[in-house]
């Protein structure tokens, strides 16, 4: 029997994860620090009977005691545990830097100069590491555009142009060999955990993987967190009858991945070989509007709820981005299950099993326009 250690495993990909594993007779153990602003005040995690069925350490991933001893005796580590949120990043650096950043370098520093029994390390990394992605140009070809200029943004001018000649760009499926172009101080902190893994772990020869996780969601995620996403936002909107505001003109688009398919790429990465040492897209491969979205969501719980286009841009955000996952078909035989339509039913079944309360959404969007990271 196989020994995994989830860190970050209390939360929405690492519940999914375990209950997954636990099917396979793995032996897991969790690291997690039950952080208020994914479980609130109260986590309801801890009644998990599954949860239960793990050994569960409480700490945080930048305590030394806590992960000397929740990697006691394992065999393989899927590191979950991050701040996640692109707006939030922007004025929590510090935090950021700290956790992804230092926290992982902690858990490898343990690998490098410690006596372990780990074998392998899986890293949940994201698509944000690319930034605006792959474009392409009639005169060019493949492109990778730069960050949209200010003046552009607050003249309703949101899409790319080609960084050669100006010209208009399509966006395409972005592969793993695309160039990588962070916007945000959370996706700077993904790919330098990339970077950090894969110096650290071909050093020593222990292999590794990184998937790059697209838009998560489904069952479990967070609707308390105002950061996790737009489905989480917008469903806790419609549900109470509040106003949709929609950033910039509501075509930017995002590729919305099922946790079901994320979970069974997870596995493929622990289990396969031939995943050692390859970075692999998590998707789809198809792009749905933010539009889309909120009609969509509107439809399924039958409350027509009024939109407002607002025109604004928030620091850090991308206008399009959708994984090409040709690799990971390929190399590990993963396909998707759940498209779009039949995921949102499922998640949207989940949300009406849930009491309906505030995620603290508006003084969001108030600290992000206090400090100029929320224009118009």
């Amino acid at each position: 029997m196989k020994k995994i250690l989830i860190t970050g495993g209390a939360g929405f990909v690492g519940m999914h994860l375990v209950k997954r594993l636990l099917k396979l007779d793995y032996q897991i153990s969790v690291l997690d620090n039950l952080s208020e602003q994914v479980h609130g005040k109260d986590p309801q995690v801890l009644k998990d009977r599954d949860l239960k069925a793990v050994n569960f350490v409480l700490g945080d991933i930048r305590e030394e005691r806590s992960l000397s001893k929740a990697m006691k005796n394992q065999d393989i580590i899927v590191h979950l545990a991050a701040e996640t949120g692109t707006g939030q990043s922007m004025y929590r650096i510090s935090r950021y830097a700290d956790v992804n950043l230092c926290g992982l370098a902690l858990l490898l520093d343990h690998l490098v100069n410690k006596k372990h029994s780990v074998k392998k390390i899986v890293l949940a990394s994201s698509r944000a590491v690319y930034g605006e992605g792959k474009y392409k140009c009639v005169k060019h070809g493949s492109v990778f555009p730069e960050t949209r200029n200010e003046r552009d943004l607050s003249r309703g001018i949101f899409e790319l142009s080609c960084p050669f000649c100006s010209g208009k760009t399509v966006p395409q499926a972005t592969d793993e060999n695309s160039l990588v172009k962070p916007k945000s101080v959370y996706a700077v902190t993904k790919f330098s955990q990339e970077i950090l893994l894969q110096t650290v772990c071909r050093s020593v020869g222990l292999p590794y993987t990184i998937l790059r996780y697209q838009n998560v969601y489904g069952p479990g995620q967070s609707l308390l967190n105002p950061y996790t996403g737009i489905l989480s936002i917008f469903s806790n909107r419609i549900r109470r009858s509040c106003p949709i505001n929609i950033f910039e003109d509501g075509k930017e688009t995002r590729d919305f991945v099922y946790i079901d398919d994320v979970i069974e790429a997870t596995r493929l990465a622990v289990e396969k070989e031939n995943a050692d040492g390859e970075t692999f897209n998590v998707g789809t491969g198809k792009p749905v509007s933010v539009l889309a979205v909120a009609h969509l969501l509107m439809k399924i719980f039958g409350k027509p709820t009024k939109l407002e286009i607002t025109g604004e841009y928030r620091a850090g955000d991308i206008r399009h981005n959708f994984a090409d996952i040709g690799k990971i078909k390929k190399r590990l035989g993963f396909s998707v299950k759940y498209d779009f339509d039949a995921g949102i039913k499922k998640f949207v079944e989940w949300v009406n099993s849930q009491k309906a309360s505030g995620n603290k959404y508006e003084s969001s969007l108030r600290e992000m326009k206090r400090r100029g990271l929320l224009s118009k």
